[in-house]
């Protein structure tokens, strides 16, 4: 059963997200990102360190005594036209400080003005960057959220194809794997997610690919081929459109061999880990994040 603190905020997205409109000028939807998120503020003991790599500016998050630790590349949502190291400071940081690692989260570039492959090119210069500068790839964790999570997918795809070391796990939240939205649950979770409606994901997602290119395993991983992939681990709420992205990507990862953990929460909705601190379900989430984040780096309590 759903908290009483989880029921108020589902009811305050909806009613948010009813009044965005796809279509808006694309300046007017990344200011509004930012604004809804800018007072999240991050938790005490970990520091934003601005560093530029390969002329990308990002931002790595630091806690205490973590510098350094094992690292997250984490590479923001917003439906690949929107987002920021800045909006996705809050969630990055509190899993930062309770797995004691640290964080590194790229502005890749952003579409429709750097549409498919630059978020992508932008995602691999910075990871191959960090083992320029001597960390293993064993100490490195490519995370993402939503249009995040499909890049994460997409740059281990193409360290795989390039024959880079590759990372020592992804971490996907909600992830957007399919643009071509022939997912089940686009249509029969309609009723249920707050924060979407089926109509449209093919809006945004013309802005960051051309149509014939929405079924490109780099652009809709669930098509792609999985195998020798690093273990993956997903979280995706069950009352989400994009529900299916997670299980068919799941179920491929599994039929390749490879090793996954799959996390379908009740009644959740897309990237509900936001509400951290706010919301015993994303407490619980973000928790079960850390221990994997740990178990993968084999750190000790």
């Amino acid at each position: 059963m759903l908290s009483l603190r989880a029921r108020l905020i589902r009811f305050l997205a909806r009613q948010y997200f009813r009044r965005v409109n796809p279509d808006r000028d694309i300046a007017e939807l990344r200011q509004s990102f930012e604004d809804a998120t800018k007072r999240l503020r991050l938790p005490r003991g970990v520091s934003v360190l601005h560093a530029t790599i390969n002329d990308i500016d990002c931002d790595w998050l630091v806690p205490d005594g973590a510098e350094d630790a094992p690292v997250i590349l984490f590479l923001h949502g917003g439906a690949y036209v929107m987002g920021s190291s800045r909006t996705h400071r809050h969630l990055v940081a509190t899993v930062c400080k309770a797995a004691k690692v640290r964080a590194l989260l790229p502005n890749y570039r952003l579409a429709p003005e750097h549409p498919f492959p630059a978020g992508i090119e932008d995602a691999c210069a910075v990871y191959e960057q960090l083992l320029a500068q001597g960390i293993e790839a064993e100490q490195i964790i490519i995370a993402g959220d939503s249009a995040g999570g499909g890049l994460s997918v997409a740059s281990a795809l193409t360290l795989r194809a390039t024959g880079r070391s590759l990372p020592a796990a992804l971490v996907l939240l909600s992830p957007w794997l399919d643009l071509s939205a022939s997912g089940g649950s686009v249509h029969s979770r309609g009723e249920h997610d707050p924060l979407f409606r089926a109509e449209d994901l093919p809006v945004v997602a013309r802005e960051y690919c051309t149509a014939d290119a929405v079924r490109e395993p780099l652009v809709s991983p669930v098509f792609a081929d999985v195998s020798g992939l690093p273990p993956v681990f997903i979280q995706v709420g069950d009352h989400e459109l994009l529900l299916n992205d997670s299980t068919r990507f799941a179920d491929a990862i599994s039929a390749a061999g490879g090793k996954v953990t799959l996390q379908v929460w009740p009644e959740m909705w897309h990237v509900f880990q936001f509400f951290v601190g706010r919301m015993p379900e994303a407490d619980r989430a973000v928790a079960d994040i850390v221990a994997y984040v740990r178990n993968v780096f084999s750190l000790q309590d």
